[in-house]
């Protein structure tokens, strides 16, 4: 008898249909002689409509009761799920976070989990009885409420699955599992039968929206299984698992992008030692996370410095550097939203030079200009304009020969 955890996003429970449609496909599982644990987020559109009312009550809401406000949309859901399970003559019982046991920290709108308590939750498996979580949201240390940032169900899931040891962690949505890119950009983009955490790591943290990427990092850290599928189709999606030898051969296995992140530079910055310190210690002290980092060489004792942070944080964050420019006798703060991250993924990356020149040139002979760059052990990362993006992402997965599973191996 396996263990197996679900979890349902919003557009897969964006209506009593469709909850009781989920409710049936978990009941198949339960039927077989699966203890069935479910994870829900809101329905599609309701946490919006929550955080839209608080804007209406107040510019700036108070964080400890937006997440309060937010946290109510999944109360919702897993109630009604209940209710659709023993409408159709079975157990079931929903909690919420606080009464589940997950401990988080105190960071309100982007709490990170702390620890689970499963002892309610095994003696409520026990009972035979199918049990459904309030994804997105904990406890802090004092009883408050908070909630975990968008995706957090998928947390939720797969910490769950990793504290119960359960044999699989099974993330429904309105996709049928990862592919090679974005099938909205390139027709031609692939389904991966499997894919590393790694690899996979690197996709969600550059934009790819299938799993959030604390899911991925849960996911690797306690190494469990997770399968990517779609909760409208039958047919098998994409598991995540540990890195094979398999996969190594793989020089490229996906394009991601991210048009989330906007460009802050910082001209004429004092080269000494702690400016750079002095400079980031308040984006971070806010939550607010960089990304991309470079620094020019030293001319004289000055330099430029640039970096990256998510689009929703860039007028915090020029507000933040602007004031400690002014205390470091920098000449100015620049700011660009018009800016998207192109990236090639591929653990063969590690065995395998040559991919940071061949996307190079792919971009150049579309006059697509590179104007930051990173890369990792699998991964190179280019900031262009964001009105390429679109283009980029095709002429890169053409260019490494992903189109029509001709792909390029090491």
């Amino acid at each position: 008898m396996a263990l197996i955890v679900q979890k349902y996003g919003g557009t897969s429970i964006g209506s009593i249909e469709k909850i009781r449609n989920v409710a049936k496909r978990v009941l198949e599982s339960y039927r077989e002689g699966n203890r069935m644990l479910v994870v829900l987020s809101a329905m599609a559109g309701h946490t919006d409509s929550l955080i839209q009312l608080a804007h209406q009550m107040t510019d700036d809401p108070d964080p400890r009761e937006l997440d309060v406000l937010m946290s109510t949309g999944e109360q919702v859901t897993v109630a009604l799920f209940a209710m659709a399970v023993q409408s159709l003559g079975y157990e079931a019982r929903s909690l919420l976070a606080f009464q589940a046991a997950i401990h988080t920290d105190q960071l309100y709108g982007k709490a990170h989990i702390r620890d689970i308590d499963t002892h309610r939750i095994l003696d409520e498996l026990e009972s035979n009885r199918i049990l459904a979580i309030a994804g997105f949201q904990g406890l802090d240390s004092n009883g408050n409420i908070t909630t975990l940032g968008r995706g957090g169900s998928d947390t939720t899931a797969v910490a769950l699955a990793a504290a119960l040891h359960a044999d699989v962690c099974e993330i429904f949505t309105d996709v049928d599992g990862v592919y090679t890119t974005d099938p909205n950009i390139c027709p031609k983009a692939r389904k991966r039968e499997t894919i590393s955490y790694e690899e996979m790591l690197e996709m969600a943290s550059l934009g790819a929206k299938v799993l959030e990427i604390r899911a991925v990092e849960f996911a690797k850290k306690f190494n469990v299984p997770v399968h990517v599928r779609s909760t409208f189709s039958k047919e098998r999606g994409t598991m995540v698992i540990a890195e094979t030898k398999d996969m190594e051969k793989v020089l490229v296995s996906g394009v991601a992008y991210n048009k989330n992140e906007a460009r802050v530079t910082i001209k004429k910055v004092p080269d000494l030692p702690g400016i750079a310190a002095r400079i980031f210690k308040p984006v971070f002290e806010s939550g607010i996370i960089v990304d991309m980092i470079v620094q020019n060489t030293s001319e004289d004792g000055i330099t430029d410095l640039t970096f990256t942070v998510p689009k929703p944080d860039f007028l915090k964050t020029m507000k933040l550097v602007s004031k400690v420019a002014e205390t470091i006798d920098a000449e100015k703060v620049l700011g660009d939203e018009n800016i998207a991250k192109v990236s090639v993924i591929g653990v063969g990356m590690r065995t395998h030079a040559g991919v940071a020149m061949k996307m190079f040139e792919a971009l150049a002979e579309e006059n697509i200009n590179v104007m930051m760059i990173s890369t990792s052990e699998i991964k190179v990362s280019c900031v262009i304009e964001e009105k390429y993006t679109e283009l980029a992402v095709r002429i890169l997965h053409e260019a490494f020969g992903l189109e029509n599973g001709d792909v390029e191996s090491v």
